[in-house]
């Protein structure tokens, strides 16, 4: 780790959702403009579910802790009402599993997220946002796409 300096530009943390396929054996991630709020999560769902309806898939299960951008009224709502409408029209619909307060290690992702940030750390020098997430996309293949930005509710 290595500490942002007071006239560093850089944000102090880099904040990234990521979506691990197991039976694909793949990371997708998409990065935060910003800090992990409601309305960004509602826009990674909406991301994830029309990337896995184009890839015919009809139920994603997701395993999520109890992160509050995750378990609010407003992220909840949405699930409910995207779940109805994907029910009717069809599409990919959203199935969210919790994990028990603290309780990381049962989370499939986080033993990825860990071999992952080890893998493209210097420790030498602090990695700019950039090149961070350049590193971490080149790192789990996947494309390194424009960082997600609040939507109104």
């Amino acid at each position: 780790m290595h500490a942002a300096g007071r006239d560093d530009p850089e944000p102090k943390a880099l904040a990234c959702y990521g979506l691990w396929l197991p039976e694909r054996e793949r990371m997708l991630l998409r990065f935060v403009a910003g800090r992990p709020v409601s309305g960004i999560t509602r826009a990674f769902l909406a991301w994830t579910v029309g990337r896995m309806a184009a890839e015919g898939v009809r139920v994603l299960v997701l395993i999520w802790d109890d992160a509050p951008w995750h378990v609010s009224r407003e992220v909840r709502a949405w699930i409910g009402a995207h779940n109805r409408r994907a029910k009717l029209a069809g599409g990919c619909r959203l199935l969210v599993r919790r994990l028990p307060s603290k309780s990381p290690w049962l989370n499939p992702i986080e033993p990825r997220w860990a071999h992952g940030k080890r893998a493209v750390v210097e420790p030498e020098r602090k990695l700019s946002g950039g090149e961070l997430r350049r590193r971490l996309c080149d790192h789990y293949r996947c494309p390194l796409l424009p960082p997600l930005a609040q939507q109104a509710a």
